[in-house]
């Protein structure tokens, strides 16, 4: 495993960016953390590509097959409650090989739901990887017109009813077995952060210099 920016022992770190759709975890990843401190772990997906997408670049774009036979970190079955036989399945995963090939690096993963994120800490300790990394948590708490604003990207058989019951609480932590670390609070003017946020991202920003 790689010394971090040349500082030896110090561990990198996973970041969980957890968040409704539209609480700005996207916003933050691309704009907010220090260009070239994270890798964003990229999921494959069953969806369609939307305009503007690549494959390989926002996500990778792969069929069923794809998820019955690659090994996952994660692997989320988006509208499994609401599927029928003939309907297309939403499935979203990260796969093994995303993050074998950045190992040593600092991570983030964008994700909606805690359980998970538990999954991704569930497979670090399965790989003997655990003690490689430090975890942190970020709750992102999205704004009032939330819903509406994920509504416009849809794009889904069910997705209406999918994001109605997509949750992300305290409750959905603690059934996780999760502590939240850091809040992020969206709003129509900017991301607001907790001090310990601000200091962490501030760290790693002095180790790209």
């Amino acid at each position: 495993m790689r010394a971090f920016y040349g500082v030896k022992n110090m561990k990198p770190t996973v970041l969980f960016c957890t968040g409704l759709s539209g609480s700005g975890k996207s916003y933050f990843i691309k704009n907010i953390l220090p260009k070239g401190a994270f890798y964003n772990l990229k999921s494959a997906t069953t969806r369609p590509m939307r305009e503007g997408e690549q494959d390989g670049r926002e996500y990778y774009f792969r069929d069923e097959t794809y998820f019955m036979q690659e090994s996952f970190a994660t692997k989320l079955f988006v509208n499994e409650q609401f599927w029928k036989p003939g309907e297309p399945k939403w499935l979203y995963g990260v796969p093994e090989f995303e993050i074998m090939s950045h190992l040593g690096e600092n991570l983030t993963y964008d994700v909606i739901q805690p359980r998970y994120v538990r999954q991704m800490i569930d497979w670090f300790n399965g790989k003997g990887l655990y003690k490689e990394y430090n975890f942190r948590i970020a709750w992102f708490l999205p704004t009032m017109d939330n819903f509406v604003t994920a509504a416009k990207r849809q794009n889904m058989p069910h997705d209406l009813d999918v994001r109605r019951t997509n949750t992300c609480n305290t409750q959905d932590f603690r059934d996780a077995n999760l502590t939240i670390d850091h809040v992020v609070v969206s709003n129509p003017q900017q991301l607001a952060m907790d001090d310990r946020l601000r200091k962490f991202i501030e760290s790693k920003r002095q180790h790209t210099k």
